[in-house]
């Protein structure tokens, strides 16, 4: 058995098909004719474009318009003003078209994969995936095609990238195994929108497993079992039935209200990070969006995004979600989310430095353009502004000031805006946690980021598996500070929610429920699981779950605890505990 990322949820069992990317290495020659070179480089150009522009239409068809749009990110790189110039410019220089194309796109590949955040380092997949594909296109080479698999294939393959999923036929396919990427890949968001199973960063997985091998792909749990006995066939074609037979029983939750089995209300949304991504929480029955990350129209812009660009941003998810709330985080930038264009200095320590709404409020005047295009956006749907790594009272009052200084000019301008915008905070430090109780007197919501929260508790880097042990919710200190943020959020009467991958974890729920959670911010395809989670606890129920759990001391136990207790039956089970 080999270990991986559980990447996409279900059951493949198939047949090997192992996927060789082209080969496209070069030797580099110096071109006797630059330009001729240079119209070898946009004839390849061009092709790319092209070819990418089919596959997304293809992929709109095949996977639905929000993971063809993943695609998109191609043709903006390959059509990157900078990089066209960089190309140009080494060409002139005395270097071939490979090798300036591969110099130029292996710059950009550097910046993005040392990036700490993982949905940023996913970039650098896109800059390597154009890179091989105009280089294919130069050397006259043919791309992995995918499109003729055989009935149950497992593809195995090093890098799954977006290209090489254009043609994937789902019906053909019954399960992915990579070597590289993580949930949060394109890879990973791709299979769960072609809904096949997934294992992604299986290592050596392409020499391990070879073509006609008998595969078992255990998307949910990330275990792959190569030529399996026939005692783990049966038991694994158990597992897909009942997989399936939940999924089915799952649909019934869609349509209805989110509450307890005693009947309190709760309000459930999802998380996206771009305005197409309100498409999928929508098909997905959000009841709104609880973090909306503004910070991905920076990134991929050239320039700050004027206010008409940010509004219209703004206003398409407000339009989409049709009267549903919205929170939308305001810029939250540094730390690991460099911008070029911005200009930030190196700093040793940059997620304690220079970031987020720090920035942001020594940056006024290009905070109130931010400001401005939601307050805008507000007369059109109901949005409310977050703000990002607030650790002390005065940062919310400036940021509030700077909203009143917007509405005044908006006034000013005979703009229409919501007057009563709410405006609120991530609670995401320990600091943050600590003030609780005076943050709450001057916002209008918290929104707990357990991502953050856990990491800069514990003083825990969640990608770094030497301290993984200790990145963890139920670590008492974070237990304690979910509790105490959420109490002193309900006394002050203001919505308290949490936008973490924590609000979707099954055996959390129940503790969250105890604690008094009034919204839970999820993965748009984790909503209806989150759902009928939800219905099944009461609030007595939980608290006596609860209640055992905050007297352990150590985070192994607290997970032990919650576990047992459940699959015992001494509180209300779970439908089934981990899925």
């Amino acid at each position: 058995m080999f270990k991986g990322v559980n990447a996409s949820d279900g059951f493949g069992i198939g047949v090997a098909q192992v996927a060789v990317a082209p080969d496209v290495s070069f030797t580099p020659v110096a071109p006797e004719d630059p330009e001729k070179e240079k119209q070898r480089y946009e004839a390849a150009l061009e092709k790319f474009v092209a070819q990418t522009n089919a596959q997304i239409e293809r992929m709109k068809v095949s996977v639905g318009e929000e993971a063809a749009l993943i695609m998109g990110a191609h043709i903006e790189f390959a059509e990157d003003e900078g990089i066209h110039d960089t190309v140009n410019s080494s060409i002139d220089a005395g270097m071939c078209a490979e090798q300036a194309v591969s110099e130029a796109y292996n710059t950009y590949y550097t910046m993005f994969s040392q990036m700490d955040d993982e949905l940023f380092r996913e970039r650098a997949t896109d800059v390597a995936d154009v890179k091989t594909g105009l280089l294919a296109d130069l050397l006259g080479k043919e791309v992995v095609d995918l499109s003729t698999l055989p009935e149950n294939s497992i593809i195995v393959v090093k890098e799954l990238t977006p290209s090489m999923t254009a043609d994937i036929d789902k019906e053909n396919v019954a399960g992915i195994v990579t070597e590289t990427g993580g949930r949060t890949s394109h890879s990973a968001i791709i299979a769960r929108a072609l809904e096949i199973p997934a294992v992604l960063s299986v290592e050596d997985a392409t020499e391990h497993i070879k073509t006609g091998d008998m595969v078992i792909v255990d998307g949910s749990a990330g275990d792959v079992l190569v030529q399996p006995s026939k005692e783990d066939l049966e038991a694994y074609r158990a597992k897909a039935k009942a997989y399936a037979d939940d999924k089915a029983a799952l649909e019934t939750y869609r349509g209805k209200k989110t509450i307890t089995a005693d009947g309190e209300t709760k309000l459930l949304v999802a998380n996206i990070g771009n305005p197409d991504d309100a498409n999928a929480a929508a098909e997905h029955d959000a009841e709104g969006i609880g973090l909306f990350r503004s910070e991905f129209l920076f990134m991929d812009a050239k320039e700050l995004p004027s206010e008409d660009e940010q509004f219209a941003a703004y206003q398409k998810v407000a339009l989409r979600m049709k009267g549903r709330p919205i929170i939308i985080r305001t810029l939250d930038v540094g730390g690991d989310k460099e911008i070029p264009y911005m200009n930030l200095q190196k700093e040793d320590n940059p997620f304690m430095g220079f970031r987020a709404i720090r920035y942001c409020l020594n940056n006024p005047d290009q905070y109130k353009v931010q400001l401005t295009a939601l307050l805008r956006a507000s007369a059109f749907g109901d949005i409310k502004i977050m703000l990002p790594l607030v650790t002390a009272l005065d940062e919310v009052r400036k940021a509030r000031s700077l909203v009143e200084e917007c509405k005044k000019e908006l006034d000013e301008r005979g703009v229409s805006y919501d007057p009563d915008i709410e405006v609120g905070t991530m609670i995401e430090t320990p600091a943050a946690s600590l003030i609780a109780d005076n943050l709450a007197e001057v916002c209008d919501f918290f929104s707990i980021g357990t991502n953050d929260l856990i990491g800069y508790t514990m003083c825990a880097d969640r990608g770094n598996d030497r301290v993984a042990y200790l990145y963890e919710v139920y670590q008492p200190a974070v237990l304690r500070s979910l509790k105490r943020i959420i109490s002193e959020g309900n006394k002050r009467g203001i919505m308290v929610g949490m936008c973490g991958e924590a609000a979707a974890d099954p055996l959390l729920i129940p503790v969250l429920i105890s604690f008094g959670l009034g919204e839970f911010s999820v993965s748009a395809p984790s909503i209806l699981r989150t759902r009928r989670i939800i219905s099944q606890w009461t609030k007595e129920e939980a608290d006596v779950l609860t209640e055992k759990v905050l007297t352990l001391k150590t985070a192994a136990a607290g997970r032990r605890k919650v576990g047992s207790l459940l699959s015992r039956g001494s509180v209300r089970p779970l439908v089934s505990v981990g899925a």
